[in-house]
């Protein structure tokens, strides 16, 4: 999905505002995501896209949680937050963290803050969320925005620096979870039940969770540096290739950067973005020049056939 930033042209802002609605729809429609059997929803908007969720359905409890299996060290940082404290990852050794960029402009991102909130309250000295406002605009703006919204953990400014250190992020709101270990073990994108949250936020400070814990190989999932250990890709077919056509593949969409204007490669573009036709058009024409049969020629002269 693309990312969309703030801007102080009205024409821009105009424009934005109707794609924000958009997105807003498309994030309600994404927030029961595969790694809970059980989906979950709050605040169900009657206009999303999607299946409406029945009140039996909001109120289920998650069966599973899914967390890496080897998790990477958090990408470290070190910042003034908006009330000119510093914030830094070392200092915060011992305690679980949730690193959430978010923005003033985001629907979804303003819809999650309460319960950022909640949680800051409730697990406070085991738990630090820290939030990396991706808005364009003055920082005052920003710390006005935190002081009214009650936001009770500290906000820090993104730089290009800070988020490529995270893989680069390309919608809002985004929230990596990192245990006590300082290792990141998920990534949230989108908006969750309080619950959910909840019990992620147990996972990582060591509380009992009733769910189910499974694990997960980061293969793009947690950081698109690691697409190329994946061996499968979202919406690519390799039905038909042999295992070293496969493997050629898989090198060539780790290879090829994708055109659509993310900068990222193939792989990373099909893993960041399930629905763009650019890099899903690149793949297939891939895999289908490996799968090609051989000329008629060559299999003549396999089966003895000469002119």
């Amino acid at each position: 999905m693309m990312r969309f930033r703030n801007s102080t042209s009205g024409l821009f802002a105009a424009g934005a505002a109707i794609l924000l609605v958009c997105l807003g729809a498309v994030y309600h429609a994404a927030r029961a995501k595969t790694r809970m059997n059980t989906p979950l929803a709050v605040h169900a908007d009657p206009n999303a896209a999607g299946p409406q969720q029945s009140d039996a359905d909001q109120n289920a409890k998650p069966t599973s949680l899914s967390f890496a299996a080897d998790p990477e060290v958090v990408p470290p940082f070190a910042m003034k937050d908006l009330a000119g404290e510093m914030v830094s990852t070392a200092a915060l050794k011992g305690k679980a963290m949730i690193i959430n960029f978010w923005a003033t402009w985001c629907g979804p991102c303003r819809e999650e803050i309460p319960e950022m909130i909640a949680l800051q309250s409730k697990y406070k000295g085991a738990l630090q969320i820290i939030g990396i406002s991706e808005d364009d605009g003055p920082r005052d703006q920003v710390a006005r925005f935190v002081q009214k919204a009650g936001i009770n953990y500290p906000v820090v400014m993104y730089t290009d620096a800070l988020e490529k250190e995270y893989g680069g992020v390309s919608a809002l709101p985004t929230s990596f979870l990192v245990n006590r270990d300082g290792r990141v073990v998920q990534k949230d994108v989108g908006v969750y039940a309080l619950e959910y949250y909840d019990m992620q936020a147990r996972y990582l400070i060591g509380m009992p969770v009733d769910a189910h814990i499974e694990t997960f190989k980061d293969t793009g999932q947690i950081f698109l540096k690691n697409a190329d250990k994946a061996s499968e890709l979202p919406g690519v077919s390799f039905a038909g290739l042999t295992a070293a056509q496969r493997k050629t593949a898989l090198r060539r969409l780790n290879a090829q950067m994708c055109t659509c204007g993310c900068q990222l490669t193939l792989a990373e573009c099909r893993i960041n973005d399930t629905t763009c036709p650019v890099s899903t058009a690149i793949a297939a024409k891939i895999v289908k020049s490996l799968r090609s049969p051989k000329p008629a020629a060559d299999a003549r002269a396999k089966t003895g056939v000469t002119r």
